[in-house]
């Protein structure tokens, strides 16, 4: 793993994130699988170049970062910091424990344990759009982060799922043996 001085930070808070709760317009998910991104010091991130795209990473830690993906999927990410260093953390995967008819009226005719499976579905099945971009993650909105779990869930990492740079850099977290946890597949564009 590369040394930066945002890498053990966001990675920190990305392990922080598996177990939580993320609420999103009437569904709870809980957090199975993370993605870390080291922001000005990482060139897969968003922020590796500074974009009005990416301006909202450069703020306060706890906000929700949405982007679109591919032109069709939105992604939430959330903030980490410090300020102006840019790293976040992508929300990869869950599992539906509240809402679930709601989720499923988003996502169609899917089994259960794919309701969040993958960034696009979780987005999705939260019922996400840009507007709650910059959402304050700790507030009392309607889209929000729960405390941290009692009990720390075992944890596995890899490398981190279709980018091309970067690519090998263990920052994929999840939950050991989750079934909601979406399948690796490493970017042909990535260098073998």
């Amino acid at each position: 793993m590369a040394t930066s001085t945002s890498g053990p930070h966001v990675l920190e808070r990305a392990r922080s994130l598996l177990g939580r709760v993320l609420h999103g317009h009437g569904v709870a998910v809980r957090i199975t699988e993370v993605e870390a991104y080291g922001g000005v010091e990482d060139a897969a991130s968003h922020a590796f170049t500074r974009t009005p795209r990416s301006e909202i990473m450069y703020g306060p830690p706890w906000r929700l970062y949405v982007y679109r993906s591919y032109g069709i999927h939105l992604c939430a990410n959330v903030v980490t910091g410090p300020t102006e260093q840019a790293a976040a953390v992508l929300v990869r995967a869950g599992r539906v424990v509240q809402g679930i008819d709601l989720a499923r009226s988003r996502r169609g005719d899917v089994p259960d344990v794919r309701l969040a499976r993958g960034p696009g579905n979780l987005a999705s099945a939260l019922g996400l759009t840009m507007t709650d971009l910059g959402t304050d993650l700790l507030g009392e909105g309607p889209v929000r982060l729960g405390p941290a779990p009692a009990v720390t869930p075992p944890v596995s990492a890899g490398p981190r799922v279709g980018v091309s740079q970067e690519a090998d850099r263990p920052w994929r977290l999840w939950v050991a043996d989750d079934p909601t946890v979406s399948a690796y597949r490493r970017s042909p564009r990535a260098p073998l």
